[in-house]
């Protein structure tokens, strides 16, 4: 990314999108990842993750932290975790409730958020060709089994944190594939986000860990990858994105359930249903205006967000030019 590019994301709009990351991320289905890529910031993230284990090498053991500082994109990437955790730690409970109380118009919204990206990551493709259909089938299919995957019951130890936090991370970095979700999966959702609630801080530690093995890992691969194949890679993350519009379907019905250890009902088993069916088999109003009105809010937004970004570009060049 050149420095003109760099200095268009100013520092409060990339902490604006590291509270939009993380606010993705609580929530089983979304990927933060699709936020970075509809925010514009994918690219950049990913090179200055993927930069980080050479500087330390090169640059930090040897007491260059200036330099280390700058190779890293440092203010970049610590602004951008700052408000992914604010986020995560201010938003928790607020996500949680919305699940919980207001399931119709949250999936709704996320719902349109994820198809308008879908949209926004086929932009990006240099040369549309025939071939693609094919990576973009497996990515839907891929997506697709992942979440129709059902709970598991493991143990919350400290090890199943590390590896927990390693695989969701990856997960979260990956548009279209939420690890939040990934974490329900594993069983370990409610742990985690009982942790970030409490402020137990060993857990979090753990998990903390675990997730940064595995982002450092996954950034440089995808970054290699992108490079390499870059509309192969944009073809796969497309029908990755689609897919999981079968896990963010605002309507739901549970035909199994199992108890936590705390005597908690978790959804084991879910059957996505039309409106009109699930308020037949339910006895619960579908919202079905106030799930449209907010399908197209997410969708608007990305759509003005992607305006914005034009907009804003297109002036900065009129200005250079004069």
């Amino acid at each position: 990314m050149s420095e003109a590019a760099k200095r268009s994301q100013r520092l409060p709009g990339v902490f604006a999108r590291g509270l939009a990351m993380g606010a993705a991320d609580i929530v089983p289905g979304v990927s933060g990842g699709t936020i970075a890529f509809i925010t514009g910031i994918y690219f950049r993230l990913l090179a200055a993750i993927s930069a980080v284990p050479g500087a330390i090498a090169r640059q930090l053991i040897k007491g260059k932290v200036r330099s280390f500082w700058q190779t890293v994109d440092g203010s970049f990437l610590a602004v951008l975790f700052l408000g992914v955790l604010t986020s995560v730690f201010s938003l928790a409970a607020v996500i949680s409730y919305a699940l919980t109380h207001y399931p119709v118009p949250l999936w709704s919204f996320f719902f349109g958020l994820i198809l308008a990206a879908v949209w926004h990551v086929g932009r990006e493709l240099r040369k549309r060709q025939l071939w693609q259909l094919l990576p973009a089938a497996l990515g839907c299919a891929f997506a697709v089994w992942i979440t129709g995957l059902s709970p598991a019951a493991l143990d919350p130890g400290y090890m199943m944190l590390f590896l927990g936090g390693a695989v969701a991370i990856c997960a979260m970095i990956l548009p279209g594939i939420s690890g939040s979700f990934i974490l329900v999966i594993m069983g370990l959702y409610a742990p985690v986000l009982a942790a970030i609630r409490d402020l137990q801080l060993l857990s979090l530690t753990v998990f903390a860990a675990g997730c940064a093995v595995g982002l450092l890992s996954i950034a440089r691969l995808l970054t290699w990858a992108i490079h390499r194949y870059h509309d192969l890679v944009l073809a796969l993350l497309v029908g990755i994105m689609l897919g999981s519009l079968n896990k963010v379907w605002p309507w739901k019905i549970v035909e199994q359930w199992r108890e936590s250890a705390d005597g908690t009902l978790i959804p084991l088993v879910e059957r996505n249903v039309m409106p009109g069916v699930y308020t037949e088999l339910s006895g619960i109003d579908n919202l079905l205006p106030w799930a449209l009105l907010c399908g197209l809010l997410g969708l608007l937004l990305v759509l003005t967000l992607e305006w914005l970004g034009d907009w804003i570009a297109s002036r900065r060049q009129v200005m250079r030019s004069h």
